[in-house]
């Protein structure tokens, strides 16, 4: 059985800070994805249904508060973890981070090694806590996850109705 590879979403409206933390992920073999706003952040994580979102606090659009928010109302990302990396570090803005969902914070400038330590031991978590879903259908927009018993069309959960044992 092949290791999974961990997919990855950096968003961050600094292109460079995107470029150098995309370089080092993608060197150690996570699959990556970057986004420059919380409104693509959403999107692009409804599509690829990340392990780990990276989220910057201060962006245009959307800052990564309420891109955090929006993004724990999408039942198929509840297992994705979600950190902070931000240059602000005061406790309210903190505290506000975690009240919307966030599990870390990582603290702005950070060098290439921490960080990646950082990114390994989040992923430990998810993989401990959170077992990875079996998608066995991947059709684009849908997807159907045998594990959970659940269909997901644009990222957002399906209802259907139990199956009738009369028929």
């Amino acid at each position: 059985m092949s290791e999974i590879t961990h997919k990855i979403l950096l968003v961050d409206d600094e292109p460079d800070i995107l470029d150098f933390l995309s370089y080092n992920l993608k060197k150690e073999g996570y699959t990556v994805f970057t986004a420059n706003n919380g409104v693509e952040a959403i999107e692009k994580a409804k599509k690829e249904l990340p392990h780990l979102i990276v989220l910057d606090i201060m962006m245009p659009e959307m800052d990564g508060i309420e891109t955090c928010r929006q993004i724990r109302e999408i039942s198929a990302l509840d297992n994705s973890v979600i950190t902070f990396l931000t240059a602000r570090n005061e406790e309210y803005t903190q505290i506000s981070g975690f009240d919307v969902g966030a599990d870390d914070f990582i603290t702005k400038p950070i060098k290439p090694r921490v960080f990646l330590s950082r990114v390994k031991a989040l992923l430990r978590r998810y993989k401990s806590d959170k077992p990875v879903a079996s998608v066995i259908v991947d059709l684009g927009d849908i997807k159907i996850d045998n594990e959970k018993h659940m269909v997901y069309k644009n990222g957002l959960a399906i209802e259907l109705p139990k199956r009738n044992s009369t028929c």
